[in-house]
């Protein structure tokens, strides 16, 4: 065999000098086992997280959640990673079993390496995958910025948009608030905010968009469903939540919404019929959706019924603008209106609809099928029957009327809406919280100019006459025809299912039927000037009668006796008639609470009233009459009495038996005393009266006027406000009195005439009260409520009061006459709102005489100075 040489090498020694070659790279080969046995490992773990991980999503997506895009991928992935693994490990195995080389080589190193790569590659990219982390696998089933479908065009919403953008947009608005009644256009506005962040370059990453109102699948979550849904989106984002029509508050922490705040510049806007909502939200100053004007009402309609139809006669211009203005500029009605009014164009069609929509609107096309059904939603929401039924009672008032609160809820406790344990201040309290939720539900609206007053749209009107007539199934029940001209009562066969009857503001002249009414259980006959007459008869069969109101019938001078049938009356009201004597039979009335006998020019005599066991509320402001001793007795004998307004009083007798008789002092509203210029009325001591708002004294000859208990050391008394809810007080002609400083034990002030008192010197006396400051008094401030002073003719008046006062809520001084009076009590930082005040002088010398705490509060009053 010649020079062979036998060569034997072991295969680590190999593999060795491989590795100080290749580095690690070798590995391929010389880990190709351990890292095989890895791979199968780590692609078991992986498998068993993609299997959860897809759970977790097809779990979430039955939530109507929307799987992320990243993990999609990372699903797809990995669904690739475990196909190649099968085709690797596969091949592997078959590696494997070529085995050489003591078992341990293979018989083709280069295959060897080739596969140990592919197991070390796919290892590092297993591992890789399994360390991806998803703390949320769905997002809420929205685009990141969805544009909302709006109408081609809107009109009358421009300035408001306008103005809410320019809110929103503020770095100091986080939450905002829309709030307005059903109709109004609270979601137009949001689609148009909505889709102004698609163009508006503004930094924010995403805009989400939610109907909670009509979100069934959102109603149906959990708590934790929806925290999960809707934070996986925002948690990491600059965002825009706007919330559609909500009820109730919605908790931002409860659904995982983070609060937004200056530091992550996110923001909430929300819509809502509800200013309650909107306080609850934690939004104080929440911008209110309003009806359209007229004009922009006018065009939105013009746009609904088109050119056509507006130029096919020449009236129809006139009776569309009629049709128009019975919607009062809700968008709602006039878009729904004005569709069904775009293809009539016979002057008969529009008189019809004007007559329908003034008579009985809910049977117009549209109003129960598209109006209606929307605005009921209001209602719906209101919790307590009670507020139901506290809310239907003011359709009976004519369109537009301005309803007063304090009778309305007269009207509200005598129909037993109220809570019947609950009587006198509490029970009026109760009265105002549902009359704040329903103003706050913009079911009514306050008045602008005069906050005493409410209104009711009259769409909201016509729904709530709907809702009383059964849906429009009992018509019956609730017959209203307030203010459209009638001249007489509706025929006898009206009155026999009829439940309650309006017929307020009317050309009633005559009421001569006797009709069968055993149902009637309120009627509102007001307003009505020209009713000289009711007939006996009238009043027989109304034994369910508990509300009557006859009042403003200026040319009524009598009732018939049959009054005495109405047995279950509690609220009468004949103020402003010319009714002389009231008949016997009301002496019947046992369970009459409230009786209104105001302004009752005519009236002489109440004799009788004691009867009236349960009488808690009695009313003889501004009557005829004038109190007596025997009237005062029979007035004590009312145990019930809650409320009581009396007119003058002209006998110091009279005024010392009423001022000690405990009962009346205590439930006095009103009281007016004049001429009392006799020689033993030298001195009118007042006792505490906390019911007592208005006070007028006239003519009266006392030299002093000071409290019930008071000695010469005033101040032990001021931390005890006698009238406590005195607001208006009117001296006039009593010219003994030296000084008004009882006027310390009224805190609540808001109006003060002082006339013709030729001795008056101080209206706050300073040798009574040697000091009245809160350190050290512990008292309240004079005046802090006072709106209005009026000081006239009072030749020796020469002090209000010693120091600057702050007047927080003054609005009004004129000085007439009053020569001594050098000084107002003002200084640089009285009356916070100084450009709201005006002080009328009438002498240029007086005001030119004014004595100023200092430059700066001359300054800063010489802008309020006008002339009278």
């Amino acid at each position: 065999m010649g020079n062979l040489i036998g060569l034997q090498i072991s295969c680590d020694n190999v593999l060795n000098g491989f590795s100080s070659c290749f580095c690690g790279e070798v590995n391929y080969i010389r880990k190709f086992n351990k890292n095989l046995e890895e791979l199968r490992t780590a692609m078991n773990l992986l498998s068993a997280k993609r299997k959860d991980v897809s759970r977790r999503v097809q779990q979430e997506e039955r939530n109507g959640l929307r799987r992320l895009a990243v993990v999609q991928v990372w699903l797809n992935n990995v669904l690739a990673i475990e196909n190649e693994f099968q085709e690797v490990h596969t091949a592997c195995l078959v590696e494997l079993q070529r085995l050489c080389f003591c078992g341990i080589c293979p018989k083709n190193l280069k295959s060897r390496y080739r596969y140990g790569r592919k197991v070390f590659l796919m290892l590092k990219k297993i591992k890789l995958y399994c360390s991806e982390v998803f703390e949320d696998v769905t997002q809420p089933d929205i685009d990141m910025m969805e544009e909302r479908p709006i109408p081609p065009e809107i009109v009358g919403q421009e300035t408001m948009l306008g103005r809410a953008w320019n809110h929103l947009m503020d770095v100091r608005t986080q939450t905002m608030g829309l709030y307005g009644m059903g109709g109004v256009g609270k979601t137009t506005l949001l689609d148009q905010m909505n889709n102004k962040f698609r163009g508006a370059n503004d930094g924010f990453d995403i805009v989400i968009w939610i109907v909670v109102s009509k979100d069934k699948a959102w109603d149906r979550k959990s708590k934790s469903q929806k925290k999960t849904g809707i934070h996986t989106s925002m948690r990491q984002m600059r965002f825009v939540l706007l919330l559609d029509d909500i009820w109730s508050k919605v908790d931002l922490k409860d659904i995982g919404v983070p609060f937004p705040t200056r530091e992550n510049k996110s923001k909430v806007v929300f819509t809502t019929r509800s200013r309650e909502v909107c306080g609850r939200m934690g939004v104080d100053d929440p911008m209110e959706v309003k009806c359209l004007g007229s004009n922009e009402a006018w065009d939105l309609f013009q746009n609904k019924i088109g050119k056509i139809t507006l130029e096919s006669h020449p009236r129809i211009v006139e009776l569309a603008r009629k049709v128009a203005e019975k919607c009062r500029g809700l968008p709602l009605a006039l878009n729904v209106i004005g569709e069904t009014m775009a293809c009539k164009r016979t002057v008969q069609e529009w008189q019809h609809a004007v007559q329908v929509l003034s008579s009985y609107a809910a049977n117009f096309s549209g109003m129960e099928g598209e109006i209606l059904p929307i605005l009921l939603y209001s209602y719906d929401d209101l919790k307590e029957e009670h507020a139901k039924s506290c809310f239907l009672y003011c359709a009976l008032f004519p369109e537009d009327f301005q309803i007063n609160k304090d009778k309305l809820i007269d009207y509200w406790i005598c129909e037993g809406f109220m809570d019947t344990k609950e009587h006198g201040e509490r029970a009026i309290n109760q009265g105002y919280e549902v009359l704040g939720s329903l103003v706050h539900r913009c079911l009514l609206s306050e008045h602008v100019e005069n906050g005493s007053y409410v209104i009711m749209h009259d769409v909201v009107r016509e729904m709530a006459l709907w809702i009383s007539s059964g849906r429009g199934i009992h018509k019956e029940r609730c017959i209203v025809q307030a203010g459209v001209g009638l001249c007489e009562v509706p025929g006898d066969e009206e009155w026999k299912a009829v439940r309650r009857m309006s017929l307020i503001q009317n050309k009633i002249e005559q009421i001569s039927s006797i009709p069968e009414s055993p149902e009637l259980t309120t009627l509102l006959l007001q307003e009505n000037y020209k009713l000289v007459n009711i007939s006996p008869g009238f009043f027989l069969s109304m034994r369910k009668l508990v509300v009557l109101d006859l009042s403003w019938n200026r040319s009524l001078d009598s009732l018939p006796e049959d009054i005495s049938n109405l047995v279950s009356l509690r609220y009468l009201d004949l103020s402003r008639t010319e009714i002389k004597r009231l008949p016997i039979g009301l002496q019947k009335l046992t369970e009459l609470l409230h009786l209104n006998l105001e302004s009752m020019i005519r009236l002489e005599t109440i004799s009788g009233i004691s009867h009236l066991s349960k009488l808690r509320i009695l009313k003889l402001k501004d009557s005829k009459m004038s109190l007596d001793t025997i009237t005062v007795t029979e007035l004590q004998r009312l145990k019930y009495l809650e409320v009581l307004t009396i007119n003058m009083i002209t006998s110091s007798l009279v005024l010392k038996q009423f001022l000690q008789a405990p009962g009346l002092v205590r439930c006095i509203k009103d009281i007016y005393m004049a001429k009392l210029e006799d020689e033993s009325f030298r001195k009118l001591t007042l006792p505490t009266m906390p019911s007592l708002s208005n006070l007028m004294i006239q003519s009266c000859g006392m030299g002093e006027i000071k409290m019930e208990g008071t000695t010469s050391s005033w101040n032990q008394f001021l931390k005890t406000p006698c009238f406590p809810n005195l607001s208006k007080v009117s001296i006039q002609h009593c010219n003994g009195v030296k000084d008004l400083t009882w006027l310390l034990f009224a805190p609540n002030l808001t109006r003060l005439k002082v006339w013709f008192s030729k001795e008056l010197e101080n209206i706050i006396s300073d040798e009574k009260v040697t000091s009245v400051t809160e350190a050290q008094t512990g008292t309240i401030v004079p005046f802090q409520k006072l709106e209005y002073m009026q000081l006239l003719d009072l030749p020796m008046l020469n002090n209000i009061f010693k120091s600057p006062l702050p007047f927080p809520n003054l609005r009004y001084i004129s000085v007439r006459n009053s020569p001594q009076l050098k000084k107002l009590p003002l200084d640089s930082k009285s009356v916070v709102m100084v450009e709201k005040l005006a002080i009328y002088y009438c002498e240029k010398e007086w005001i030119e005489g004014i004595v100023w705490e200092d430059q700066a509060t001359q300054s800063r009053f010489s802008a309020t100075l006008k002339p009278w």
